[in-house]
């Protein structure tokens, strides 16, 4: 065979008959239509506000910064000569036209000067050069995980545009994918309402108005084992965050904050910007500190990811990279394409993967999305009927391509009664349901903004809804500081993503893969056997793998999910050789008092010390008076528990090297001598005692 493409290797194949209006998206062909009443222009120049409001040639809307493109609108019959006069501009480098998906006229299409091209595997560089060459295209940079494709540029000497070009490529025979990189407008999937822990009925409660039994996700039996630790990072992508915000503040709690809309590192919303980041953000991970709410994993770390509000490839590379690149160990998105049909390009799934692949040095991050709320299938065919201007007529397809792909967990909602939310999109795709609120269901529309789906639910719908984080003060939501209609599968997710990093807090030995496994096997099976009230549909049951289209493999359980995290870390220590000892001698500690008390374990064994635990028992009128140190027979002191506990009164957790970084100090020293457990009263009036404490020594 020759390893070099030859001339007959240029002809075409299978070309579509209209090259400019087929979008090449993830091996299928999409049929674009111009819109009529707006275009783009990529100016060779910076422009100010002003100067685009300025201009004769149309009435300016908004930037795409990452595209460097400026998007106006004009009368429907003066698209033609307005774009012909943009382009006649010395400041004007490019102007071209915005399309609509077939069938879907509410989703916008911008095109990038970006397209990725893969190569058969037997295609030489200097075949590459050539068709770049013969283009106009000018290599920029490798996908990585993916071998012999590349990201190319469309350069000034290029003759047409992406569309074009890359349908054109399509027709080589080496040529296995050719993509333009699109940008279609971001979807936040959130469904707030009107207008602290005994409210946060999601994370657990006793019963009360529109509650039954087990709808919350039984979060304090797994805060005995773990509240989430530092070392633990979830970053949170999402349109902007109210740093100010008490509940999203502490020692360690902010990590690699980055702004990809501004390009910058102060992810916060602007003057007049509603704040839905903050919302989710809050859900997984609101600080305790006495005051506001609490999140799923209080003692985890956040990295907040302003993204640039459109998903093109480099966005999405942009996003996940900074977050593997950074150290995190969950990503939760509560977004998606604001399109009925988006498969994800080539360069987006490999960023995924490459997340929940080689994250977490090459454990994986462990990577969640919502489902969406329009309760419709992530990917399936609905008869659609009775849209506000006929914007969906027919058999639509419906895809969201993050929700189906492999390496994601996708998360649909249900209601505080135990049902399928009206909204949650649905599918064999579904993952696991949580805990969210009850609403009609809808989806945004760049053209026509947030339009309820059809056919109108005439029934009325039961549920409560989420309380969260709000921006500080009169901005966002609610005029608090706090809402308390939050929902959507926007607030389901960051649920789950509270979840899986205390799970991640318990044993981080543990996969992306075998964090979705557990989440999966101790979920709640929770059934409704009621019909949709929209569609009349019903899938609230199990099939026989245990998987539900409404709830996945059921409502996830953060008691069951932990417990079952750290019994397998148990078993791993336990594997290894090791040596224990208990102290089971019952001492108060003195109140105020920076003497404190000392409880001693000796241990015998003389060798070096490879792993290491301590485990407490201490109850207390006010914990959050306590500071806690493990003190080696080298007289090294190592603090375990600052005062950072508030207002809880028993303590009952183990410290690992996982979970206390600060223990790897103590690491090959030997283990022979006398340890000291040391507890330190800093206030008066509230007293309390240590139980009992153990050390567990591995070699």
């Amino acid at each position: 065979m020759n390893d070099q493409a030859n001339s007959s290797d240029f002809t075409h194949t299978g070309l579509p008959s209209n090259l400019g209006m087929v979008l090449q998206r993830a091996g299928e062909e999409l049929i674009l239509e111009k819109v009529l009443d707006r275009f783009t222009v990529r100016p060779s120049t910076k422009f100010t506000s002003q100067q685009l409001s300025q201009v004769n040639w149309g009435i300016w809307q908004f930037s795409i910064p990452q595209a460097n493109l400026e998007v106006f609108t004009v009368v429907t019959n003066q698209l033609d000569s307005a774009m012909s006069q943009a382009r006649g501009a010395q400041s004007v480098a490019f102007a071209g036209h915005v399309y609509t998906i077939q069938n879907h006229p509410g989703t916008f299409v911008y095109l990038n000067d970006q397209i990725t091209i893969q190569f058969a595997s037997w295609v030489d560089s200097a075949t590459i050069e050539a068709i770049a060459s013969r283009f106009g295209l000018v290599a920029q940079k490798p996908v990585l995980g993916i071998p012999n494709t590349f990201v190319f540029l469309v350069s000034k000497q290029a003759r047409e545009n992406p569309l074009k070009i890359t349908n054109q490529l399509q027709g080589f025979s080496f040529v296995l994918v050719a993509e333009p990189n699109i940008l279609i407008k971001s979807e936040l999937h959130y469904r707030p309402g009107e207008p602290l822990y005994p409210q946060q009925w999601y994370l657990y409660h006793n019963g009360g108005n529109q509650l039954v039994a087990g709808s919350h996700i039984c979060v304090e039996p797994a805060w005995d084992i773990t509240r989430g630790v530092r070392s633990v990072v979830v970053a949170v992508v999402d349109d902007s965050f109210d740093l100010n915000h008490p509940d999203l503040q502490g020692s360690g709690k902010i990590v690699a904050p980055r702004d990809l809309r501004k390009n910058g590192f102060l992810p916060i919303p602007g003057e007049r910007e509603i704040s839905h980041g903050t919302a989710c953000a809050g859900i997984a991970l609101a600080e305790e500190n006495g005051q506001g709410i609490v999140g799923v994993a209080p003692g985890c770390a956040l990295m907040p990811i302003r993204s640039t509000g459109f998903l093109d490839d480099e966005s999405i590379e942009d996003m996940f990279n900074w977050a593997i690149n950074q150290g995190a160990s969950v990503i939760s998105c509560s977004w998606g394409a604001g399109a009925v049909y988006y498969p994800l390009s080539l360069r987006q799934r490999a960023a995924i993967t490459r997340a929940a692949t080689t994250g977490r040095n090459g454990k994986g991050c462990v990577v969640l999305f919502a489902a969406g709320n329009a309760n419709r299938p992530i990917s399936g065919v609905v008869y659609e009927q009775n849209w506000p201007g006929n914007l969906l007529q027919g058999n639509t397809s419906w895809l969201n391509g993050f929700a189906v792909h492999p390496d994601v967990i996708t998360i649909a909602a249900s209601t505080s009664l135990n049902q399928k939310a009206a909204y949650s999109n649905w599918g064999t795709n579904i993952t696991l349901c949580a805990p969210s609120n009850n609403a009609p269901p809808g989806f945004s529309f760049q053209g026509r903004g947030f339009v309820n789906t059809q056919p109108h639910i005439t029934t009325t719908l039961h549920g409560r809804g989420i309380l969260t984080t709000d921006q500080v003060g009169e901005a966002g939501y609610d005029p608090g500081d706090f809402i308390n209609n939050f929902g959507g599968t926007s607030s389901a997710t960051p649920i789950v993503a509270g979840v899986a990093a205390l799970v991640l807090s318990a044993n981080p030995h543990l996969t992306a893969q075998e964090v979705k496994l557990i989440l999966e096997e101790t979920a709640d099976k929770i059934v409704d056997s009621r019909p949709d009230p929209q569609l009349g549909i019903q899938a609230g049951t199990y099939d026989n793998n245990g998987h539900s289209q409404w709830f996945g493999y059921g409502k996830v359980n953060a008691a069951r999910a932990v417990e079952a995290a750290a019994k397998l870390r148990s078993s791993l220590l336990s594997a290894q050789l090791q040596v224990r000892g208990e102290n089971f001698r019952e001492l108060s500690i003195p109140d105020d008092n920076p003497e404190g008390v000392k409880s001693a374990i000796a241990i015998s064994e003389s060798r070096p010390i490879k792993d290491i635990q301590i485990t407490v028992n201490i109850t207390h009128d006010f914990l959050g008076d306590l500071e806690v140190y493990l003190i080696a027979p080298n007289h090294r002191r190592v603090l375990l528990q600052s005062r950072t506990l508030g207002r809880r009164t028993n303590l009952q957790t183990t410290y690992t090297i996982s979970s206390h970084p600060v223990l790897k100090q103590l690491l090959s020293l030997s283990s022979q001598g006398i340890w000291q457990l040391w507890l330190i009263d800093y206030a008066p009036q509230d007293v309390g005692k240590l139980n009992n404490w153990s050390l567990v020594i591995g070699y």
